[in-house]
């Protein structure tokens, strides 16, 4: 017992003992757990409290950075309350479920050649089984098949040939799978709703052909869709039925089952938390050629990311996409932004608008199919919250009257019925569809259900505890700015060496002062137990 209490102080970092660190893959070195994702899509610390909590912050991506079978890895850094300066690491871009992927590596870390070895050989294990070409010959072979024979693997996701039939035989599939199917794959393949990697929650028709219409209308005729396969097929299967319909699309899409439906000039394998082409300078040219604007075509990129990704990661991939349009040979590209829908919920618009100060958000509720929640004709608080954020002018946005939008003539915009227009902050105020109330004490307006409690000095919800803390800066604790401008991390690397080194003496003598009470307690116990069994003969 002494020993493994010796053990678990002596071996294990302090602080991030085992409720900070979990094992990394293959053999690698631990992994900081249960702190907060800085930005957009906060992942809440898991377990109970610490007795010093830790801030994770995205630096973004890095020149030379590890891969792992989702791309290059992003960099963040680690900063405990009260550090100016934090330990950086690498971890997946896509996934932030260690379940879904494990990669981990600290960016000081020294990786064995048997450990590059074998990451290389896991990388290449959980690339998929067919590429692009051969899924695309693959598609070609089928559709020539009676329809007697087109079957379709629900278990695996795959289009089957005759000759596969054998090794599925124990699996459930489809059968008689006909064009239409094979035009609508959306329909056919399972949504992998990970909300925090894929989150295919798909539109619903209503809204698929809302935005078709309204492209439309504002004159567009190339759709970069980066996550957003159902009105990607949309387009793809009026453009097969109508001649006169001269709207085209590009998919840019993580996952690699759209690949068996769409040529590489219609799909790209894409991660667009890294901004990372799986097809490498061929897939990346295949994007760059299909935004070069030729004979007029205007472009405009539609997306549709998962609801819990980090918004600075999905900032910085739609600023390299809008850059690699903006380096087309057009001269008027220079000072402009290509223009863009971001759909996402309207409680990350301060996020948004950090990123793309341009921007501002509609008013019009997207819904899904396959979402319980993000349904349309729900009314209150059951509403669904995911907006569209755009850079174009909201004028110019119409929006369906006959769903009780309305045009509000002093804001120039449309809006909800229910966002009603105050004279105090000369705005249609509502971000969530219902009637908000102005608050003159807050000098703004408010969710109808929340009351001005003059302990916190702001409106709130009525149920809230009134013990308010001053949020200063994570590393500092002084108010006015946030860890990333705190004036302590602008110092140079260097002088903070003396402190580091001072730190790590004083927790090692932190660690030897626990080691010493258990190993007292230990005795004293050892002693009782003796003393026990004694009086007990």
């Amino acid at each position: 017992m002494l020993y493994n209490l010796l053990r678990l102080f002596l071996c294990e970092p302090f602080i991030e003992s085992a409720a900070l660190v979990s094992p990394g893959p293959l053999g690698g070195a631990a992994r900081p757990r249960g702190a907060r994702w800085g930005g957009g899509g906060a992942m809440a610390a898991a377990g109970p409290e610490r007795p010093r909590s830790a801030a994770l912050a995205l630096l973004g991506p890095a020149p030379g950075a590890p891969s792992c079978p989702h791309g290059p890895a992003l960099l963040f850094v680690k900063t405990n309350q009260g550090e100016e300066e934090g330990r950086r690491f690498y971890a997946c871009s896509a996934c932030r479920d260690r379940k879904d992927c494990n990669f981990f590596q600290w960016e000081d870390e020294k990786v064995s050649e048997t450990r590059l070895a074998a990451r290389e050989e896991y990388n290449r294990n959980h690339q998929p089984f067919f590429t692009h070409r051969q899924n695309v010959d693959r598609y070609k072979n089928f559709v020539l098949l009676p329809l007697s024979k087109r079957r379709f693997c629900q278990e695996c996701q795959q289009l089957l040939l005759p000759a596969e039939w054998e090794k599925h035989s124990d699996h459930q599939f489809l059968c008689d799978i006909t064009n239409a199917q094979l035009k609508s794959p959306s329909q056919l393949l399972y949504p992998l709703e990970n909300k925090k990697t894929n989150a295919q929650y798909l539109f619903a028709d209503r809204s698929c052909q809302f935005l078709l219409n309204l492209l439309i209308d504002l004159g567009f005729r190339r759709v970069l869709s980066v996550g957003t396969p159902r009105l990607h097929e949309m387009i793809q299967s009026k453009a097969s039925q109508e001649e006169e319909f001269n709207v085209r699309s590009l998919l840019l899409d993580i996952d690699f089952r759209y690949s068996q439906f769409y040529t590489e000039d219609e799909f790209c394998h894409y991660n667009m938390f890294n901004h990372h082409f799986f097809g490498g300078e061929a897939a990346r040219e295949i994007c760059r050629k299909f935004l070069c604007e030729g004979n007029g075509e205007r472009v405009i990129m539609v997306t549709d990311p998962p609801f819990g990704g980090l918004v600075e990661a999905l900032a910085s991939s739609f600023k390299k996409l809008m850059a690699m349009w903006r380096e087309t040979e057009k001269e008027d590209h220079d000072n402009r932004e290509m223009p863009m829908f971001w759909i996402f919920p309207y409680f990350f618009e301060s996020r948004i608008l950090d990123f793309f100060p341009s921007f501002s958000m509609m008013d019009y509720q997207v819904d899904y199919d396959n979402h319980a929640l993000y349904k349309h004709g729900k009314t209150g608080r059951r509403q669904s919250p995911v907006r569209i954020f755009t850079n174009l002018t909201p004028s110019m946005i119409v929006l369906p009257e006959e769903e009780g939008y309305r045009f509000c003539t002093v804001c120039q915009r449309y809006v909800s019925s229910g966002n009603q227009h105050c004279e105090i902050c000369n705005s249609c105020t509502s971000k969530d569809g219902r009637p908000w109330k102005h608050c003159v004490l807050c000098k703004k307006c408010v969710k109808p259900s929340w009351f001005h409690c003059n302990n916190c000095n702001c409106c709130t919800l009525p149920k809230h505890s009134c013990e308010k803390t001053d949020i200063g800066c994570f590393v500092c604790g002084k108010a006015g700015h946030k860890r990333s401008a705190c004036p302590s991390l602008s110092r140079p690397r260097t002088a903070c060496q003396p402190d580091k080194k001072k730190g790590q003496k004083t927790r090692k003598r932190v660690k030897m002062g626990i080691c010493k009470r258990l190993a007292m307690k230990y005795a004293i116990f050892s002693k009782r137990k003796v003393k026990n069994k004694k009086k007990m003969t």
